[in-house]
């Protein structure tokens, strides 16, 4: 029996809620397959933890990650703490510190959903994003703040090894889909440096996949395309920004930011990786008992395929599938159940 260590990070608003969820489904899952078992210890780091200790991470807490098998992340940010001293003190440290530089976002509607779009029940896709470089370098500062000329600049960078790799993690999901297509989400009509670049390589690393259907399509027409032609799309890949925008109309699109997961992967498995769903913290319903718990479920799916359980991860899937399917929604999707109720289910479902 395989024995994972996984770090548990529920974080801020709605994350310590969905976070208690999902390792409870996670318990009854184990519990059932009996081929592995999870030993889950939990950290505190939070906007709270940051206000009384002055940072989200204490010294020597990524040191403490790197012995864990795989991270499970809630949420980070809070009315009391301006998001960019959130992200860049919690979610980013951990991305880029452990080089989880794709992220993957699926997106389908599962049953008992309903699209917004007409035709939503096309919607199958994997949006991958560049995690580590990009839009969010971090590149860039201010100068004669608050006065008349102040300025301030804010630099995207693409490296030819950053590029290359997300491209070539791109084609090899794309040839494990049945479709085997990809599409290059770009801006390099406008952008005429990196995107120009981040262009070329894509064709370079494409030829060797000839077995993977290509298209190319700029940023803006590719939000047109997962509104009024969802079927022409499969597996998507972007940069930073481009790609964190577009997986989160993905989600809409598929019913609601409260199913959709989110995996940050370090492919090479040099350090572990981190599973999270997307939607934040949601300090709106946070405390009501009504946040989506799916998207935290989909997102423990896809650490069990991550870490080998692949049986366990397509239960896990049925599971949520047999209760969405039932219409046991939260309010986000239109129901009234709460997140106990919808945990119980797919605990009863296992």
């Amino acid at each position: 029996m395989h024995e994972y260590r996984i770090a548990a990070i529920p974080g801020d608003g709605i994350g310590v809620e969905v976070i208690a969820a999902g390792l409870k489904v996670l318990e009854v899952l184990a519990g059932r397959d009996r081929s592995f078992k999870l030993k889950v210890e939990h950290f505190p780091w939070s906007s709270d933890y940051y206000l009384k200790h002055g940072h989200y991470i204490p010294e020597g807490g990524l040191e403490q990650l790197k012995q864990f098998d795989a991270i499970f992340f809630g949420a980070v940010g809070s009315p009391k703490v301006p998001d960019h001293i959130s992200l860049w003190g919690l979610r980013l440290p951990i991305c880029q510190g452990f080089d989880q530089y794709a992220n993957v976002r699926p997106a389908r509607v599962l049953p008992g959903i309903k699209s917004p779009l007409r035709n939503g029940e096309a919607i199958d896709w994997v949006v991958i994003r560049e995690n580590s470089e990009g839009e969010y370098s971090g590149s860039g500062g201010r100068a004669h703040r608050g006065l008349p000329e102040e300025v301030a600049t804010e630099t995207s960078v693409f490296t030819r090894a950053g590029v290359t790799r997300i491209h070539r993690y791109a084609f090899e999901l794309a040839r494990s889909r049945p479709r085997k297509h990809l599409t290059l989400v770009t801006k390099s009509n406008a952008q005429r440096h990196g995107m120009v670049m981040w262009d070329e390589i894509f064709y370079e690393v494409a030829k060797q996949y000839p077995d993977v259907e290509t298209r190319r399509v700029l940023v803006d027409a590719v939000t047109t395309q997962m509104v009024l032609k969802p079927q022409t799309l499969d597996t998507l890949v972007a940069t930073n920004l481009h790609a964190d925008i577009l997986s989160d109309l993905a989600a809409a699109l598929s019913g609601s930011l409260g199913i959709a997961p989110t995996a940050n992967l370090n492919p090479e498995r040099k350090f572990p990786s981190m599973f999270e769903p997307i939607h934040g913290s949601a300090f709106d319903i946070t405390g009501k008992g009504i946040a989506n718990p799916v998207a935290t479920f989909w997102t423990a799916s896809l650490m069990l395929a991550h870490l080998g359980e692949k049986d366990a991860a397509q239960r896990l899937m049925r599971a949520i599938e047999a209760v969405t399917g039932k219409r046991i929604h939260t309010p986000d999707l239109g129901g009234e159940a709460t997140t106990e109720i919808v945990t119980e289910a797919v605990c009863d479902s296992l």
